[in-house]
């Protein structure tokens, strides 16, 4: 079975780094997906990055794309969010998603089975 357990959300000003942190349980280290979403009050889940199994190709939302940079590390089954420069906007629920397999719509929700419970990222202005 599947465990995804998020960390590192908290209250920063805007202009401030957070790094959050997801651990994997029972996920194949080969041919996996894994993939951080964020979900304000009120709106749609939205993708904010992914990440391939081996870690060489990342992807991410034009909204972040500067600023935050996601990376794994297969020895712990960990995958990371940095982000920096935060903003207001930013402020929601990060969620970590994983599926056993990579697609071509690896910003879609409905393509990852496993989901973490959030960990909140607030931003104040």
């Amino acid at each position: 079975q599947v465990q995804l357990a998020e960390s590192g959300g908290r209250l920063v000003q805007a202009g401030g780094s957070l790094r959050l942190s997801c651990s994997a349980r029972g996920l194949s280290s080969t041919s996996n997906a894994m993939a951080w979403f964020r979900q304000a009050p009120g709106k749609d889940r939205e993708f904010v990055a992914a990440i391939t199994w081996d870690g060489d190709s990342t992807y991410s939302s034009d909204s972040v794309k500067a600023r935050f940079t996601v990376s794994k590390d297969n020895a712990k089954n960990t995958m990371y969010l940095k982000m920096n420069n935060l903003k207001s906007e930013d402020t929601a629920v990060y969620l970590c998603a994983a599926q056993h397999y990579w697609s071509h719509t690896y910003h879609t929700p409905t393509e990852y089975m496993y989901w973490g419970q959030g960990t909140q990222v607030t931003v104040s202005s």
